[in-house]
């Protein structure tokens, strides 16, 4: 897999122990870490040990003991995530300093550990300091700043690549003006394009300004997709949006109620041995194999979640979306606190 970060194809034997990302876009950063760890499955791996660490929970000495310690399978990585938002953490004692370089210097085979730092770094402190002295060999520091012009240009184009896509200059430049430089904002929005236009080999500008019409009549779609991925606050700010733009609450119903009987559709067809691919084009015929890793992802996504639910849970699931409707019908109850507390309770089934 090429990771659009590092410019170049994901193989092992490159990997390092190590890598420092700072700065005010770290989508990039998250996006390796996705990239990493799909580049790492085999079908002798089926999945790689990823741990995240926010260093206001865990000190330095812990993370290392954890990167210390070897896996129970030699063959598998572990991915070790530090997380840092609060600048205080730049500091360094003595003793940490000399933890993390006795680390570097001799790390666990297959193990990498990502920090990442949100915000701007001070130089001349402790933690940047201790990173950018490691080697080359050892670690890889690196800014991440905001895409401008030719090089946010060329990231729609990878991002689009992935996807199985490709988009003239003027309708890249039409949805980078409707959308910005936020590139989880213009991830999301490339995700319904490619949705939306299916097969069609080339995006132009006027499937860009369809989009936002588009949009707006496919909002079940994502209220749908952060239940696929038990999203709580995503799926909560999507429902208000919903209410704010004045969708009627029996849409809303029909919305989940369908997502829900499509799951169990869709599981009754495993147990008859039907095709998976079958089955998921069913429910997501735009979503197509040409897609690459977004298809594998989303084939992978609806799969998890159809097996991860019993059919015992998806039965209470629906007939409680029952109840809601009975609710809204015979009491002043408000529709959308109704359907709050059912996506709470989904999402905590989930977990």
């Amino acid at each position: 897999m090429r990771s659009s970060l590092l410019g170049r194809e994901i193989r092992e034997e490159d990997l390092l122990p190590g890598y420092f990302f700072h700065g005010e876009e770290l989508f990039q950063g998250h996006q390796f870490i996705r990239d990493l760890k799909a580049a790492l499955v085999s079908p002798d791996v089926q999945d790689i040990g990823l741990e995240r660490f926010d260093l206001e929970e865990t000190s330095w000495r812990d993370i290392v003991d954890v990167a210390r310690t070897m896996p129970l399978f030699f063959s598998a990585w572990r991915l070790l995530v530090v997380e840092i938002e609060d600048a205080d953490r730049e500091e360094l004692t003595p003793a940490e300093q000399k933890i993390l370089k006795e680390y570097f210097a001799s790390p666990t085979p297959k193990t990498i550990i990502v920090v990442l730092f949100a915000g701007k770094i001070r130089k001349t402190k402790p933690l940047f300091k201790l990173f950018s002295s490691l080697p080359g060999s050892a670690v890889l520091v690196k800014e991440l700043r905001a895409l401008k012009d030719k090089d946010l240009s060329s990231w729609v184009n990878g991002k689009l690549a992935s996807l199985g896509q490709r988009a003239s200059p003027e309708a890249i430049e039409r949805l980078i003006e409707m959308t910005g430089n936020d590139l989880q904002r213009l991830t999301n929005e490339l995700e319904k394009l490619a949705t939306y236009t299916g097969d069609k080999r080339l995006i132009e500008v006027a499937d860009v300004n369809l989009l936002s019409d588009w949009v707006k009549n496919y909002l079940d779609w994502e209220l749908t997709a952060s239940l696929a991925k038990g999203d709580l606050e995503q799926g909560l700010m999507i429902l208000n949006k919903r209410f704010q733009e004045g969708d009627r609450p029996e849409y809303v119903l029909n919305n989940l109620t369908n997502f829900f009987r499509n799951l169990l559709a869709a599981k009754s067809w495993l147990r008859e041995k039907r095709d998976r691919k079958d089955i998921f084009r069913e429910f997501n015929p735009r979503i197509t194999e040409k897609m690459g890793y977004f298809y594998r992802s989303k084939l992978e996504e609806f799969f998890s979640l159809v097996e991860g639910l019993t059919q015992k849970d998806l039965s209470r699931l629906i007939g409680r979306l029952g109840q809601v409707d009975l609710k809204i019908k015979t009491t002043d109850t408000s529709p959308q606190a109704l359907f709050e507390s059912f996506i709470y309770e989904y999402c905590r089934l989930r977990k």
